[in-house]
């Protein structure tokens, strides 16, 4: 069985941008509160995604600028989904190196496996500075997503 692409995970109602967020904790409930929205996962996983940080630090924080917001599977989990938010002022979550963060994306998933190559095309997708420059900038949730749609396309052909 194929897994869902990038663009169904992560559908336009699950991405926002020029959000505003004081902190590491209002930034991760923007992301959660997206999740929830589209029926990924209960306001309980928001909770679990603070738990997260607060007991392990600011992991989730992989790339410059990019916070990658998730906890484990459990029972909050509805169905695996993403969120995208884009922060209107960076905010810091105290990784050492990659702070602030501009982009934080949410990550709901059911199990440890289902969601590896998803994580791995976004991951990808993101790798690209100019491609993360452009889209964590971008003003325009359908844009987002366009660009999203554009690359998988391009990486199937």
């Amino acid at each position: 069985m194929q897994e869902p692409s990038l663009s169904h995970l992560l559908p336009v109602e699950a991405i926002a941008t020029g959000t505003e967020a004081d902190d590491w904790r209002a930034a991760i409930r923007a992301a959660g509160e997206l999740l929830v929205s589209t029926g990924a996962t209960t306001s309980a996983y928001i909770d679990e995604m603070q738990t997260a940080v607060d007991q392990y630090g600011p992991y989730i924080v992989i790339a410059p600028g990019l916070a990658l917001a998730h906890s484990r599977p459990s029972p909050a989990v509805l169905r695996t989904g993403l969120s995208w938010v884009g922060l209107a002022k960076p905010v810091e979550f105290g990784h050492g190196t990659n702070d602030p963060v501009r982009l934080v994306v949410g990550l709901a998933a059911v199990d440890h496996d289902g969601h590896s190559s998803a994580l791995s095309r976004l991951a990808r997708l993101l790798a690209d500075p100019e491609r993360l420059e452009r889209l964590s900038g971008a003003a325009d949730a359908e844009l987002i997503h366009n660009t999203i749609s554009e690359y998988e396309s391009s990486e199937e052909t």
